[in-house]
């Protein structure tokens, strides 16, 4: 069994994936640049810094691309008091504890949206760490976050549980396994091409079924 489960926490424990594609969609709109929620609903969990020229090009990016980060960051604010946590994601916390693994929270979220995760998990005494912005040089899908992550657990084997084709191209760069959920809105069919080793519903789902799991 890995030593530890790196997790992440937008669109895997809380909620979030349509709410940031809203964000992100005023923040273009706000700035005089039209691209389709659907098109920014595929990059949602890319890197802030590489979101803009992702999904609107590298002129946009050049011209535009501070501007438009900073006003996702403010539409962003104005709906995470809407944001739930996903049921099961307390629960698998404290189940991934009992079977003897360290856990972390591996998120490249600014702090004050990590703080209001944390909140919402009401878990810390269970966690054995967490990540923020400030930690990672680059985020998904880069491997830095799931590497420091990994490094807050003390080091040795671990395993990635996320949402996005990203969470698992980050796992695979890093050396670890990962385990997917279909929660953040991409397919079974991506999570596994990504590198997904399993994937299930829904936390709740994982939860339930941790014993058939690779952290069984």
């Amino acid at each position: 069994m890995p030593r530890t489960a790196v997790l992440d926490i937008d669109g895997t424990l809380v909620d979030t994936n349509y709410h940031h594609a809203i964000g992100w969609f005023r923040a273009f709109k706000a700035n005089d640049v039209r691209v389709p929620i659907w098109r920014i609903h595929r990059h949602i969990g890319v890197a802030g810094d590489l979101f803009v020229k992702a999904v609107a090009g590298d002129e946009v990016d050049a011209s535009k691309g501070e501007a438009i980060r900073e006003a996702e960051s403010k539409f962003y604010a104005d709906l995470i008091d809407d944001v739930v946590l996903f049921e099961g994601a307390r629960q698998l916390i404290f189940s991934l504890k009992e079977a003897g693994c360290s856990v972390v929270l591996a998120s490249s979220a600014k702090e004050e949206e990590l703080n209001h995760y944390l909140e919402l998990l009401d878990a810390k005494d269970h966690l054995d760490g967490w990540t923020n912005a400030d930690d990672v040089d680059q985020a998904k899908p880069a491997p830095d976050v799931i590497l420091v992550a990994l490094e807050k657990a003390g080091g040795g084997e671990g395993v990635m549980i996320g949402d996005s084709t990203w969470d698992c191209e980050a796992a695979k760069r890093a050396g670890v396994a990962s385990i997917g959920v279909l929660t953040g809105g991409f397919s079974e069919d991506e999570l596994r091409k990504a590198g997904a080793a399993q994937v299930f519903e829904s936390v709740k789902e994982l939860e339930s079924r941790l014993s058939e799991t690779i952290l069984g």
